[in-house]
């Protein structure tokens, strides 16, 4: 089979890890980059003998591209995948899908216009940590799910990252930055959700680039760096999730763990592919491992990707899917209304999630507005 040829706008610290792991790729060729800044996107090409280097309209002008990776800072998501879109290709992006709800909508929405795909990180859940977890709920081995609790601690990227402003504003912070993986996983194993109630704040205001030719520099903190509330789904589980970038001191709290009416699972960092599943039966002192369904490497950043060409070739519903990033999209809108208005705040989109055998009438069902 031809491989599908490919763009990638937005060739920042992430954009590596994805040029690696498609290198060899079956289903995909990266023929050209494109950045706002042309001699990073240069020094991608010359690292992994990309073709083509771009400006982003050139790279959208090149009928031989068929799907372009969007890389962009979030702000840009929205924006660069409807440019995409228009220009008459599939598109797959990083994480969060949009920024506004409003954005996301648009971009879900002329995709199905154009019968185009949209796919979004995170692809973490397709890994073995999260499938080995999965595998074994739907085997029933903690009976039925009945609550859950997810921890996103520390202390905020700025300490690491060159360039971290980003993180501080509309778009950032805990939630939607590390939300995303956690929020997927747990919709992944607990199925849609239905509603969510929390309190977000900003307990840290006092913030400093801690390394690069920035350090130094304050950073206005314009968005909520401490998150906590419920999420209810629709399927009868509780859970309770924070995230935070106000934790300096570490914290020892399990990433996830699901309770069910049999036993407790651990489930491994969402944020990486592979990692042990615990699991800790009714009546049992000591937790055992689950055998793993496939083996993953820490960091396969592209297989949701490589999965949406499969599924494109194929004519049938992808995974990691725009529709599933905007269910996580309006989640994490919603932890932020909850807190502001005072209330639970019901989730107007829902989630199925496209089925193992891919048949037409299993369908992931379209972002729903009541």
């Amino acid at each position: 089979m031809e491989k599908m040829k490919a763009g990638i706008i937005g060739c920042g610290n992430i954009s590596a890890i994805y040029l690696e792991n498609l290198k060899d790729n079956p289903l995909i060729e990266v023929v050209a980059v494109a950045d706002l800044i042309r001699e990073r996107a240069q020094e991608r090409a010359d690292e992994f003998n990309v073709a083509n280097v771009y400006n982003v309209d050139e790279l959208l002008q090149d009928k031989e591209i068929e799907l372009v990776l969007n890389l962009t800072v979030p702000g840009s998501h929205a924006l660069t995948d409807l440019a995409v879109l228009e220009a008459g290709k599939h598109v797959y992006a990083e994480k969060p899908l949009a920024i506004s709800l409003e954005d996301g909508r648009k971009v879900i929405e002329l995709a199905e216009e154009k019968g185009l795909y949209v796919g979004s990180a995170p692809d973490t859940f397709l890994g073995s940590g999260i499938q080995t977890a999965r595998k074994a709920i739907e085997e029933g081995l903690i009976g039925k799910p009945i609550a859950a609790t997810s921890f996103f601690m520390g202390g905020g990227p700025e300490a690491w990252h060159p360039n971290p402003e980003f993180f501080y504003v509309a778009g950032g912070g805990p939630m939607f930055d590390m939300g995303p993986y956690y929020l997927t996983a747990l919709i992944t194993l607990l199925g849609p959700i239905r509603r969510i109630s929390s309190s977000a704040g900003v307990q840290i205001t006092d913030r400093v680039i801690g390394s690069g030719p920035k350090e130094g520099t304050p950073l206005e903190v314009q968005t909520p760096t401490h998150l906590a509330g419920t999420i209810d789904f629709e399927e009868g589980a509780i859970a309770t999730m924070i995230t935070s970038f106000d934790i300096r001191g570490a914290s020892d709290l399990p990433r996830i763990e699901i309770y069910g009416t049999e036993g407790t699972m651990s489930i491994p960092d969402p944020n990486f592919f592979n990692g042990e599943v615990k699991l800790r039966r009714f009546g049992q002192d000591t937790w055992e491992t689950v055998t793993p369904a496939f083996e993953s490497r820490q960091n396969e950043r592209g297989i949701g990707v490589t999965e949406m060409v499969e599924s494109i070739r194929a004519g049938r519903e992808h995974k990691a899917s725009g529709k599933l990033a905007y269910h996580v999209l309006e989640a994490m809108h919603a932890f932020q209304r909850s807190s502001l208005e005072g209330k639970h705040i019901q989730l107007e989109s829902t989630y199925q999630a496209a089925a193992e055998n891919n048949t037409d009438e299993n369908q992931s069902e379209a972002v729903q507005s009541h």
